[in-house]
């Protein structure tokens, strides 16, 4: 089924529940990569070093790693519905907190509480869309991929037009903009029926005793290290303004969502989900290789291609994550996210560190060895991924009352 076709099931026919989750999980991603254009500004405003506002990622993504655990358990209590409204208002809250920081300290204090709302949200967003999308899990993994895309492009975009004036104003905006999501959420969403069964903190380690999704995950765990090291890494080597950086990154995201959404589906199809993550995670770390080594317009051009690669990486990932294994997908996606997050958390940390250490290309020969070490992990743990493979799952089965397809 080609998730693009007319109909019911059509990636475009959605209950508007579906595009108000969607809409605000668009805002949600933009928060990732809406510091990129301005991360020198930022310690330039606050007299910081590229490895103190570094700290912005890893306080963000460590606090979304370790929430992964509670957002089950708090979801499962209170419902899909008023756990996304209780996100979003943490993420208004500290995103607006984090404009009025003083010092670098606070900032990524902010971000911590930042990374908190978010974790509650995107996690939930995904099971939320899952279960409510027209069309089976299959299009719901490429809305909920569209969101990830548009807003990873968008996010640089914002904060290099609200940046140029002041590094501040992008942290208002997206306050802004997810107070709006928040009130899309609170008018369009219906309560969802709650789990038989509440979610405990252990269930997503427990799940994770699966060999597949832990492979996944491990898996993951390498690549996003790589992932994150050009999103956070990157802007300080390429050292533009913040209108050329965020024009950059916008289209850098441009090719994250295309191919995560158009190209990915048809490339599966055809050579088999496992294939292409090995050969997208070979060819990331040869681009990552490249933009280090490269001169600068080198740079500027292998930093837009990752995010093609990346795009497919994301896809291919968040569908074995979700069918790999038998636990209840939210469970299954924070076991998961729970693991490949605390490598998001230490490539912002680790990448200017060794640079400081040895030299401005070192950080991505990392990159392009962790990327490597993702593709191996899915060769040698092949058996144990198999289950949403192509090759081996040929047809189509129903789980929890939804059609799932073979990718």
């Amino acid at each position: 089924m080609d998730p693009f076709e007319a109909g019911a099931g059509g990636l475009l026919k959605q209950p508007t529940s579906v595009w108000a989750t969607a809409g605000a999980s668009v805002v949600a991603f933009m928060g990732i990569g809406l510091v990129d254009p301005i991360l020198p500004s930022i310690a330039r405003g606050l007299d910081a070093t590229a490895g103190q506002v570094s700290l912005l990622f890893t306080s963000y993504f460590l606090i979304t790693a370790v929430a992964m655990l509670v957002t089950g358990f708090v979801s499962s209590r209170i419902g899909g519905r008023k756990t996304l409204l209780l996100g979003l208002a943490f993420v208004v809250v500290f995103a607006g907190l984090s404009g009025t920081s003083g010092s670098v300290g606070e900032l990524v204090g902010f971000r911590a509480g930042w990374g908190l709302g978010n974790a509650l949200f995107v996690s939930t967003a995904l099971a939320v869309i899952v279960g409510a999308a027209a069309g089976g899990s299959a299009t719901a993994i490429l809305l909920y991929e569209s969101a990830l895309g548009l807003g990873m492009a968008c996010g640089p975009l914002l904060g290099a037009l609200l940046g140029d004036a002041s590094w501040r104003y992008p942290f208002f905006g997206t306050a802004f903009l997810m107070a709006v999501g928040f009130l899309c959420i609170a008018v369009f969403l219906k309560e969802q029926p709650k789990p038989a069964r509440r979610t405990s903190l252990l269930d997503p380690l427990k799940a994770l005793g699966h060999g597949g999704l832990a492979s996944a995950a491990v898996s993951a765990f390498f690549y996003n290290y790589t992932f994150f090291t050009v999103l956070a890494f990157t802007p300080f080597v390429l050292d533009m303004s913040p209108y050329r950086s965020g024009a950059v990154f916008f289209a850098w995201g441009v090719l994250l969502a295309v191919f995560s959404v158009i190209v990915a589906p048809r490339l599966q199809r055809r050579f088999g989900s496992l294939k292409v993550l090995g050969g997208s995670l070979v060819l990331l770390a040869a681009d990552v290789l490249v933009l280090g080594y490269g001169s600068h317009t080198t740079a500027v051009v292998c930093t837009i291609l990752s995010g093609a690669f990346i795009g497919v990486n994301n896809t291919v990932y968040t569908e074995l994550a979700l069918g790999v294994s038998d636990a209840p997908r939210p469970v299954a996606s924070a076991g998961y996210n729970f693991v490949r997050w605390f490598a998001a958390a230490a490539a912002p940390y680790f990448a200017p560190k060794i640079e400081e250490w040895t030299d401005a290309h070192v950080p991505f020969v990392v990159a392009a060895v962790t990327a490597v070490v993702g593709a191996l992990v899915v060769v040698v743990r092949r058996k144990a991924l198999a289950h949403e493979a192509e090759e081996l799952r040929p047809r189509h089965a129903t789980e929890d009352g939804v059609t799932v397809f073979a990718n």
